[in-house]
């Protein structure tokens, strides 16, 4: 299953993109969520693992470049793309530099340029996701991480947060 997570405080381009997806991009098991508040979204990617964000850059909580960095934070193997109707260079580089944003789509976008654009994405998603496990089965072999650690990093990465307890001051379990 992919998913994909869209933000844009204008739900008429949510839509937009939602629909072009649906009509254009053929991907099975295709789950695609939408936000309006990038601080909701957040939220949210700290819930599930997305394999691709698209962030639009001008939102009046935050710049797509801000939440972008903070997907990072919270989900660094989430791929991460901005779209944007500003052509100036410094909003390129700094969605660049700042975000590490692995593509950046112009406003209005073309169907094709956005399939195509997703299609790299996820297939750069792929790749980031096979050398992590090879990585870590490299680590198993040498012997600095256990298997019960790679267990836990597997269940962590399929389901954020499952392992994490926030324990009160006697011992109880909080919800």
């Amino acid at each position: 299953m992919r998913r994909i997570l869209l933000v844009d405080d204008e739900i008429n381009v949510l839509n937009a993109l939602v629909r072009a997806m649906r009509q254009h991009i053929e991907i099975p098991d295709l789950q695609i969520e939408t936000f309006t508040d990038p601080f909701d979204a957040l939220t949210r990617c700290a819930e599930v693992t997305f394999d691709l964000v698209i962030s639009d850059y001008r939102m009046p909580q935050m710049t797509g470049v801000e939440f972008l960095h903070a997907i990072m934070e919270v989900a660094p193997d989430t791929v991460r793309m901005i779209l944007s109707a500003s052509t100036e260079f410094e909003t390129v580089m700094s969605a660049i530099n700042e975000a590490q944003v692995f593509r950046f789509i112009p406003k209005p976008w073309q169907v094709g340029d956005l399939r195509e654009n997703i299609r790299l994405a996820l297939e750069y998603r792929d790749t980031l996701h096979e050398q992590h496990q090879l990585a870590d089965r490299q680590r198993v072999q040498d012997g600095s991480m256990s298997r019960e650690e790679l267990a836990i990093r597997k269940m962590e990465e399929e389901e954020p947060g499952l392992l994490k307890v926030n324990w009160g001051p006697n011992g109880e379990i909080i919800m």
